[in-house]
């Protein structure tokens, strides 16, 4: 038995297989069954089998438009406090450098977000993903990275743990290589001793991937291969943060690691570009932080076209550099600031965006299989997920195929 069968729906699946924009199926219809995508395709193709049988609930869209859900893969969504004053510092002519390196930046949140509590990080953290699922969400991923002591990450992963949901799927990493603690200054190494050879092997089985922020306020190539080796010691995926400010080969490094996906890229070489490209490794461009932190360098958009490399999408939600809690507006910046199509943008925060987190097998694009997630929209063309903005279009949410949208109501 079909659990819902939706018509006169247009269907942007965004699968490789309907080689036409969007993978576009216009006045379409989707059947659902054990919370999976049990049929799809043009309402005028549906069998008799589909068409005739028993169906616990149909929806007439009524030319509305579905999507897959949204995929945010890459979020810092656990943390304590803001950093409103270090703004107003940087609109004063303050660098995020010279921030970072004056005890301010990532520091100023570990500090807060080792103080609070994990109750108190949790109804904070629940606010904002709250916000993310309002826009469509159905797939966040959460890192650590300001607690920098095994205590403090172990509760923001627990604060991660515990917003899983049945309308959600959350992808815990591990970021304890994001910038070193006050009680480790000018030893970079011993920290990453204290990473390798206890906080890691620690969190082992309480994690999915392993990433880092691989800078020259940073750390070191050499250093994050160390914590690399010990990820896949113990059978974790990685990714990382690289070539955010300056060129430091990481992306050539998550390559050689086979690494999910290398984020923000700015500064990324045509090198480093083809050699992500081999690995299959992601480039999750990251407009917000480009926007809020008043970039000038733009990521080579046209030669990750070039080199073909997978491009996601993400709202990097973090106090310090992208305050950011809204995907549409995301995609919104990737067009605007980098040149994205419309498409690639929606790609970005779906196919891609669950490619960025091992999960393109199960979602990120509507195709029989594949979990039953996905928006509807009131919208008339899909270009309008990334035109509108400060504008939520979103009609209905569904995780698993079950309707979630009143879990988060916009």
């Amino acid at each position: 038995m079909i659990d819902i069968l939706f018509i006169h729906v247009n269907l942007a699946t965004l699968s490789d297989e309907n080689n036409v924009p969007y993978g576009a199926i216009e006045d379409g219809a989707l059947a659902v069954k054990e919370g999976c995508i049990f049929w799809l395709g043009s309402m005028k193709d549906m069998p008799l089998s589909i068409l005739e049988g028993e169906k616990k609930q149909t929806i007439d869209c009524e030319g509305r438009w579905m999507t897959p859900g949204l995929v945010d893969c890459h979020t810092h969504l656990v943390f304590a406090g803001n950093r409103a004053k270090e703004f107003e510092m940087r609109l004063h002519g303050e660098s995020y450098e010279a921030i970072a390196r004056a005890g301010g930046g990532i520091v100023s949140t570990v500090k807060a977000t080792r103080a609070a509590s994990e109750d108190e990080l949790y109804v904070s953290a629940s606010a904002r993903l709250n916000a993310m699922k309002a826009q469509g969400v159905t797939c966040v991923e959460i890192k650590s990275g300001y607690g920098l002591d095994l205590a403090t990450e172990r509760k923001m992963l627990n604060v991660a743990e515990r917003l899983k949901g049945d309308d959600i799927w959350v992808r815990k990493t591990f970021l304890g290589a994001h910038a070193l603690p006050p009680e480790f200054k000018g030893d970079a190494d011993g920290y990453i001793d204290l990473i390798c050879n206890e906080i890691l092997p620690a969190l082992k089985d309480e994690i999915d991937c392993v990433d880092g922020f691989c800078e020259n306020i940073g750390f070191t190539v050499a250093q994050m291969r160390r914590v690399f080796d010990v990820a896949k010691m113990h059978g974790l995926a990685v990714k990382l943060h690289a070539e955010q400010l300056s060129d430091q080969g990481g992306a050539a490094l998550a390559a050689q690691y086979a690494a999910l996906s290398a984020d923000h890229l700015e500064y990324v070489s045509e090198e480093g570009l083809r050699a992500m490209a081999a690995s299959g490794t992601v480039a999750v461009i990251l407009p917000g932080a480009f926007y809020f932190l008043k970039e000038t360098k733009k990521p080579p958009i046209d030669l990750m076209r070039a080199t073909g490399v997978s491009m996601a999408l993400a709202t990097d939600c973090n106090p310090g550099s992208s305050p950011i809690s809204s995907p549409l507006l995301i995609l919104n910046m990737a067009c605007t600031l980098f040149a994205m199509t419309p498409e690639e943008a929606l790609r970005g925060m779906t196919i891609n965006g669950a490619k960025a987190l091992g999960l393109d097998a199960e979602i990120g694009s509507l195709e029989i299989g594949k979990k039953a997630d996905f928006v509807v929209w009131n919208i008339d063309h899909p270009a309008e997920l990334s035109y509108w903005i400060g504008a939520n279009p979103l009609h209905s949410r569904y995780v698993s195929g079950r309707d979630v949208t009143a879990l988060a109501p916009v």
